[in-house]
């Protein structure tokens, strides 16, 4: 830039740093009014005056606390009926939780869940037909979810990392909670038997988990066995793609601290 360029340049900024408006500037000195914010920009960077950009620290890559106790029901229902996507257009990821409008309290659980594990995140619900779909942005997603991968979760592995078991052995109840809540059902049902020569029907509740991947299931009924949770499978129409839990005792520890969608 030459001096005459170099002075005009200084003068522009001693006004704006005195509060002049941008505008103003430019139509006294004749300088397009982008060139005036490029350089008040440069004048406020080098002078380190710009605000921070909104960047959300991560628990694995910054060290930030995590609440774990939220992160494992948050496990749960991502296993379930969760997936992280990049749409084209977006800066960074989302993970969308699909949640079904009958069970508002459901709704209600998981966005607080989101909000606790991404406390410096939007979380929002996006309406669709019969659901809410609740959002969250952040561009730390696949170091939270290593399990995030093309295609879909029953057709690859799916496995936890040391520190994310170490989680859901603190916290297995809120990871059976969450699977539940996605993949599962308390339902009652019933039976006839003969009590005095006369047939009567016996009704009993029950829970069920219910999904397409291997290595899901496992981890579910894994998760019982710490709990001490006595489970069968439930093959229908030849899928033995069911987990039933039904025993007295095993039902009313469910009942405690899973309890029915709601």
């Amino acid at each position: 830039m030459n001096t005459q360029g170099t002075e005009v340049r200084q003068k522009v900024l001693s006004l704006l740093r005195e509060g002049a408006r941008n505008a103003d500037v430019a139509r006294t000195f004749g300088v397009p009014l982008g060139t005036i914010g490029y350089w008040k920009h440069l004048d406020r960077a080098k002078r380190g005056e710009c605000p921070g950009k909104h960047d959300p620290k991560c628990p694995r890559c910054h060290g930030r606390s995590l609440n774990t106790p939220a992160y494992s029901y948050l496990l749960g229902l991502y296993l379930g009926d969760g997936h992280i996507s990049h749409y084209s257009e977006h800066r960074v990821p989302n993970l969308m939780i699909t949640c079904c409008d009958s069970w508002p309290g459901l709704l209600d659980d998981c966005e607080q869940a989101m909000r606790a594990v991404f406390p410096d995140n939007s979380v929002c619900r996006v309406r669709k037909t019969g659901c809410l779909n609740v959002k969250v942005y952040s561009k730390h997603l696949p170091c939270l979810f290593p399990q995030h991968g093309p295609g879909k979760k029953h057709e690859r592995p799916i496995v936890l990392e040391p520190w994310q078991q170490d989680i859901v052995d603190d916290h297995p109840w809120e990871f059976v909670r969450g699977l539940i809540h996605s993949d599962g059902c308390r339902i009652t049902n019933w039976t006839t038997r003969l009590v005095g020569g006369e047939r009567k029907r016996y009704e009993y509740p029950r829970y069920f988990f219910t999904n397409v991947s291997d290595d899901i299931r496992q981890l579910f009924t894994g998760t019982l066995d710490k709990l001490g949770i006595d489970w069968t499978h439930c093959t229908r129409h030849g899928n033995p793609y069911n987990i039933s839990v039904a025993k007295k005792a095993s039902v009313a520890l469910m009942d405690t601290h899973v309890g029915p969608k709601y």
